[in-house]
């Protein structure tokens, strides 16, 4: 009989469902090095957020198929270590989807109705009403910002409240946004109009500080803005003095730059103007038993020999099949990626042709990993290759598949056309011998060049002195380029441009690169 270790407290509705197939022992509290000495002997591994699951684990268990978090987040697993060992790596992404909107709703209408410092007060002996006259959320606009899972959930509950509703998403489709009743709208019009404001995504270099002094400005003096997603979206010190100043009406957190929040935050010290709760988003019982009842399925399934529903890696494919398809599911995330940013966020149709041999393999994974890059700017760590295609459903994004094995300019190539917010884009990519990837042509001019992390790719006319002038600008700016390369289909023609970078861009450097002569577009690229 398989064994599985649980080596976090778990909700015993899951340890019920792992009876049913294994040996469940639950051990917690284990150091690293005890880890290393038990696991040899596991089939499975369950967890929470309490055990860190390093490399050094993973090569110590030799037998595991699986491991397991109860929760959304796989930061305290070391994945591609996991993958490497072809190790199936699955968390519960919607567990405590209705925990966190719920939370989200409550805290704006604790807020609106000061309902906390109300409380605190009757509970003192006091009975003052007119310190407490509230605000209703009825005919009110609520800006979300992020319309995933927990956004929509939010969207709807605000709907039937009677709220009206913008939304700010570049990965969700027109269709989409209204099917929810929200009317998708820029960032700067959400500030202006909203008189709430919720945040629904993740922490990501894009959106840490979205809400700043700047952004601050720019919203009505009476707004209330509420987080319940992660730290740092906020700028917490431009908030506190806004709050202080009376410029902004009210705020709601649940997360904070850096938790436990500190003893002497500003936070601390404000009134009732602000709601501070200790990241209680996933706090419910209903999530706990959600994520364990989750995960314990899927780790049931797979040890039946069935796929896992929301593995992070690579599920369903054995050790020989992930072998082969390896490099071409590497090959086609990247340039899903790159056609991703190239096309703009909001991509509306997705084309995918398999060409020369590559033709003739199973499609399904390559095409789900095409989708995995494309939505890994908007998503993160949420998208898996389980989850690729449900997600692009429910953005809006069609795919169209096609397979030309008469293409032979190498021996297995990919070519992804985008339709999105930025126009058409296509990228097309190849294995070389050695197994090494490489971009062989953008919007059909030919190139060859590997992907790095980051790019910078410029569409411009074919004259003498363009790429000096470019390489100059980006000295200018400190800006080391690696490698450049330039793909034209005429001689004085159009002309694309790629280049290399050991750095990232600064801010306000592709608006000088567009005033270069010749340049018609620029695009920057991170892979």
């Amino acid at each position: 009989m398989p064994k599985v270790l649980v080596s976090d407290p778990i909700d015993q509705a899951g340890l019920d469902i792992l009876s049913q197939v294994a040996q469940v022992d639950v051990k917690t509290g284990l150091s690293n090095e005890e880890l290393v000495q038990i696991i040899p002997e596991y089939d499975a591994l369950m967890i929470r957020s309490g055990t860190r699951v390093t490399s050094e684990i993973i090569e110590a268990g030799n037998q595991l198929k699986i491991i397991g978090r109860a929760g959304v987040g796989v930061d305290n697993v070391d994945v591609p270590a996991a993958t490497r060992k072809g190790i199936v790596v699955v968390n519960s992404p919607e567990g405590n989807t209705i925990a966190a909107a719920e939370h989200a709703l409550a805290m704006m209408l604790a807020l609106s109705r000061y309902i906390p410092d109300a409380n605190h007060s009757v509970k003192n002996g006091k009975w003052d009403r007119k310190s407490y006259v509230g605000a209703e959320v009825y005919k009110k606009t609520l800006g979300i910002v992020g319309l995933g899972k927990i956004g929509s959930h939010v969207a709807a509950a605000a709907k039937a409240m009677g709220m009206k509703l913008l939304a700010y998403d570049p990965f969700i489709s027109i269709e989409r946004a209204d099917h929810l009743g929200c009317r998708l709208v820029d960032m700067d019009l959400l500030f202006r109009e909203s008189d709430y404001i919720t945040l629904h995504i993740p922490k990501t270099p894009e959106t840490a500080n979205l809400i700043n002094a700047e952004a601050i400005a720019k919203m009505k003096p009476t707004v209330r803005i509420i987080n319940c997603a992660r730290g740092g979206i906020i700028d917490e010190a431009a908030l506190a003095e806004a709050l202080k100043e009376g410029r902004i009406g009210g705020a709601a957190l649940d997360v904070y730059e850096n938790e436990p929040l500190e003893a002497d935050s500003p936070l601390r010290s404000l009134g009732k103007e602000a709601i501070l709760t200790p990241h209680l988003g996933a706090s419910t019982a209903e999530a706990q038993i959600n994520v364990a009842i989750d995960v314990a399925e899927q780790i049931r399934d797979v040890l039946l020999g069935l796929p896992a529903r929301s593995a992070v890696n690579i599920p369903g494919l054995y050790p020989d099949a992930l072998e082969k398809l390896r490099p071409y599911l590497q090959l086609a995330e990247n340039l899903g990626n790159l056609v991703g940013q190239l096309a703009g966020g909001r991509v509306e149709l997705l084309n995918v042709r398999l060409q020369g041999e590559l033709a003739d393999n199973n499609s399904q994974p390559i095409v789900v990993a095409a989708l995995k890059g494309l939505l890994s700017q908007a998503l993160r760590e949420r998208v898996n290759y389980v989850n690729a295609s449900i997600e692009a459903k429910e953005r809006g994004i069609r795919i169209i598949e096609t397979r030309d094995g008469s293409i032979r300019d190498y021996t297995g190539s990919l070519h992804l056309e985008a339709k999105g917010a930025l126009g058409d884009h296509s990228v097309t990519g190849a294995l070389l011998g050695d197994g090494e990837i490489r971009i062989t042509d953008i919007d059909e001019f030919p190139i060859n060049v590997p992907p790095t992390h980051h790019m910078l790719f410029t569409r411009h006319r074919d004259m003498p002195g363009i790429i000096g002038k470019i390489g100059s600008l980006l000295g200018s700016f400190n800006v080391n380029i690696a490698s450049m390369q330039v793909g034209r289909k005429i001689v004085r023609g159009d002309a694309v441009m790629v280049l290399s970078l050991d750095d990232p861009l600064p801010e306000g450097i592709l608006a000088e690169i567009m005033k270069v002569p010749g340049i018609r577009d620029a695009y920057t690229v991170m892979l």
